[in-house]
């Protein structure tokens, strides 16, 4: 269905509630719903689910809004795949692996946790033997911490209180925390870092595996998770953006809202608030389709791009390469051609022999995500109006803004307006 949700419109079922927004967030949390068979109904302003990770046809291109990696620590956005139906192939998993295109690599043995990890790092290329005797010595300090600090910094201050802004800090540390966070790490949360290294690279077995997605982003979840919905008598309204939350609160019993912070100004006053954004910025290079990477990503150093896929290897998409540049930088004064033909000179630096670019796409998110800062403010699940609640990876109150972080809060969301659907605590 599309259209506009302005009026109030017939009362919906008793117990029935509405999930504004189809990105990771709100189809977690109608997956939760329709789990537990209460009646869900999702509204989206969108041609397709997903949110700031979805599908985007750009000149008929089916491509990413920008390029995901999941980690085998994304516990409940994987176990949630699973439950939708997504199927194993939909993804391609592969032990931790590190790689720039020159010089420093770091792969985790094939051991019990955390021994993989730290065997790996005193095998690591590229860096010296004190820099990985380091590493190991930090991950064990922070370990031996909880992985908290009780006053949060930088993650700048962290490596250098403990020597870690060398060689492997520019090589292994700082990519982590700009790929992990999406901010620089003279800004980023150290704690939100910490977190990350602790349910990654100090997890369980297979916690720090790299899980690459082989389709698009709305296929990865949010389609499958609309067809379960669909299935167990629930709806989803695409193209129907919800511009009177109000009328929606007399309709439902309860209401997860699960959109951007910046939307909240127009959509519910009462609860916006001011951030500040990162953006990601995706640029696809189309090569002939012989050209393919070494690996199915690298870790590029020196220039804009930070990482390149190889959606060849990955999707089938023979011949492409998407490069990604994360949080604010130097990049955001160059046009989208410009920048392409800098990212193709970087690549060509980096790989010697890469023909010319047949086409390219530059696709930006400029609020990607909430600025993963120390002292952010980190919202509740049940809002400071009754029945609503905020579902989005910026309510999470330890993790940095991630797809799992997303899937984590419309999960809270779900289970908070259920208790007080429960206890008769919810009303419209």
């Amino acid at each position: 269905m599309a259209g506009h949700l302005t009026g109030a419109g017939p009362r919906a079922a008793q117990g029935a509630v509405a999930v504004v927004g189809a990105g990771y967030a709100g189809m977690a949390a109608a997956v939760a719903f329709a789990e537990r068979g209460t009646p869900v109904s999702v509204f989206e302003a969108g041609p397709v689910p997903g949110g700031r990770a979805r599908r985007v046809t750009p000149r008929g291109h089916a491509l990413d809004n920008g390029q995901h990696l999941l980690v085998g620590a994304y516990r409940e956005l994987l176990r949630l795949m699973h439950t939708v139906g997504v199927p194993a192939g939909a993804v391609l998993r592969m032990p931790l692996e590190i790689r720039m295109a020159r010089g420093f690599a770091l792969r985790a043995l094939p051991l019990p946790a955390p021994l993989g990890l730290l065997g790996g790092l005193l095998l690591a290329r590229g860096v010296s033997f004190a820099d990985r005797v380091g590493a190991v010595r930090f991950m064990r300090a922070q370990r031996r911490q909880g992985f908290h600090l009780a006053e949060d910094c930088s993650v700048s201050a962290l490596l250098a209180r403990h020597r870690q802004d060398g060689g492997i800090g520019r090589h292994l540390w700082i990519p982590l925390c700009i790929a992990a966070l999406n901010v620089a790490p003279a800004r980023a949360s150290a704690n939100a870092f910490l977190a990350v290294l602790r349910d990654t690279l100090d997890g369980p077995q297979g916690a720090s595996d790299l899980v690459l997605p082989r389709v698009d982003l709305s296929r990865l979840f949010p389609e499958p998770a609309a067809a379960f919905v669909r299935a167990r008598g629930g709806d989803i309204h695409l193209r129907t953006p919800v511009r009177d939350l109000a009328a929606l609160r007399a309709r439902f019993a309860g209401v997860v809202v699960a959109v951007g912070p910046h939307q909240l100004k127009a959509l519910a006053p009462e609860l916006a608030f001011e951030t500040a954004y990162e953006p990601i910025v995706t640029v696809y290079l189309q090569y002939p389709a012989a050209v393919r990477l070494p690996r199915p990503m690298l870790g590029l150093e020196g220039g804009h791009v930070h990482w390149v896929f190889d959606r060849g290897r990955l999707a089938g998409e023979e011949g492409r390469l998407a490069c990604v540049i994360s949080a604010h930088g130097p990049h955001e004064a160059l046009g989208h051609d410009a920048l392409a033909a800098r990212c193709a000179r970087e690549l060509a630096d980096a790989i010697p022999g890469l023909p010319p670019v047949l086409w390219s796409q530059v696709i930006a998110e400029k609020r990607a995500t909430v600025a993963c800062t120390p002292g952010a403010r980190r919202p509740a699940t049940r809002s400071a109006l009754p029945g609503v609640y905020l579902a989005g990876d910026y309510t999470d109150p330890e993790y940095p803004p991630t797809l799992e972080a997303a899937v984590r809060s419309g999960l809270r969301a779900a289970a908070a307006a259920s208790e007080d659907l429960r206890a008769g605590g919810a009303r419209g």
